[in-house]
């Protein structure tokens, strides 16, 4: 019997893991399978530079719906996820919800089917930072509090899920989608516009990224991260793609701010040559910590408290924290040679996609 899924995306962050499932979903219907999917854009990141190119870049077809939902306030944006999406349901129910990651989608959509009695997949379940200042965290919680089946990414975000009380039955530890992506995608990977102009050369300079509010929305914060960042790398070229967020805090401080390489944001293909090809990596992202681990790049978090721990105790992720102060003695130890060498985690090999299709195929085929 044919059994339907929607795979719902919003945000950047979803791109990349969405887009193996679909390969893998395809691939198992081609052999007869009884999975059939439809893609479904929450309209959660609206511009084209934070959403439509990946589309194009990674493969992922035009979504089936879009919801169109928008810029707003995290309640708004919420509550709009909601009403629309059980429009969708309403109309044309669906066999199961599978949402990715901790973004606002993930969570709208996940209470919107589970109110219809939709039951929902979760993949990347039970990753926790204990930051409840995170949005992020909250979306995780409330998401993984009605799931009703979990693909893990690392035997950490299994013991979170046991201690709340969720049983083996229902977590399935499939490795990590995004990185079935940056495997996938590693041959085609190029180089911007700006390797040429600011004459890169592999090794030889850093990459930051930074969007989080305790980072760039207090003025001198910010103003300080980025001179400690310019001390600490040692006139290396520093490339800085702008999240729009931070980009508008940098126009308020315009001549204030040190000299770095503010570049608009790059698609995943350049993004990832950058970060494969650089001395190091600084950010305040969650994702990017996963990429540098399989890479191999010394990153550098601007956080105090990380969702992904095992890009620390397995991977060449170490926490800075958001004093600004904490930065320039972490970059001598990197530029001294002395960074750990790290490992990669266990099943981030590629085959998570292909592990959550077999399970799903398993767990509807029983339903």
């Amino acid at each position: 019997m044919i059994k339907r899924i929607d795979l719902i995306a919003g945000a950047r962050p979803n791109f990349m893991k969405i887009a193996p499932i679909i390969d893998a979903l395809k691939a198992a219907e081609k052999r007869g399978g009884p999975l059939r999917y439809r893609l479904i854009h929450t309209g959660q990141h609206y511009d084209r530079a934070m959403s439509g190119s990946f589309f194009e870049e990674l493969g992922i077809p035009d979504p089936e719906i879009n919801l169109e939902v928008g810029s707003g306030t995290q309640a708004a944006q919420t509550a709009g996820i909601m009403v629309a999406y059980e429009k969708v349901l309403l109309k044309d129910r669906s066999d199961l919800c599978l949402v990715v990651g901790d973004v606002t989608s993930t969570m709208a959509c996940s209470i919107a089917a589970r109110k219809l009695g939709v039951p929902v997949a979760h993949v990347e379940g039970g990753i926790r930072s204990g930051d409840w200042a995170m949005p992020e965290e909250i979306n995780r919680v409330v998401t993984d509090s009605i799931t009703n089946w979990f693909f893990t990414t690392s035997e950490t975000a299994n013991e979170n899920l046991r201690r709340a009380g969720i049983t083996d039955d229902r977590i399935f530890f499939v490795g990590n989608t995004m990185i079935d992506t940056l495997l996938k995608q590693m041959p085609r990977l190029r180089p911007p516009a700006c390797w040429e102009s600011l004459k890169l050369e592999p090794g030889k300079y850093f990459v930051i990224t930074l969007h989080r509010p305790v980072n760039v929305d207090g003025e001198q914060q910010l103003l300080q991260l980025l001179h400690a960042i310019a001390e600490g790398t040692r006139g290396l070229p520093v490339v800085f793609p702008v999240h729009p967020r931070t980009a508008k805090n940098l126009r308020d401080l315009d001549s204030k701010t040190p000299q770095l390489n503010y570049v608009d944001p790059l698609g995943y293909l350049e993004f990832n040559y950058l970060v494969k090809h650089a001395k190091g990596v600084i950010t305040d992202s969650g994702g990017i910590t996963e990429e540098t681990t399989v890479l191999g790049i010394p990153c550098l978090t601007l956080r105090d408290n990380t969702e992904r721990p095992e890009t620390i105790t397995i991977g060449t992720n170490e926490l800075i924290g958001t004093d600004p102060s904490k930065l320039p003695p972490a970059l001598a130890r990197l530029m001294a040679g002395q960074w750990k060498t790290g490992a990669i985690p266990q099943k981030w090999d590629g085959k998570a996609a292909e592990r959550i299709v077999e399970q799903l195929e398993r767990i509807l085929g029983k339903n």
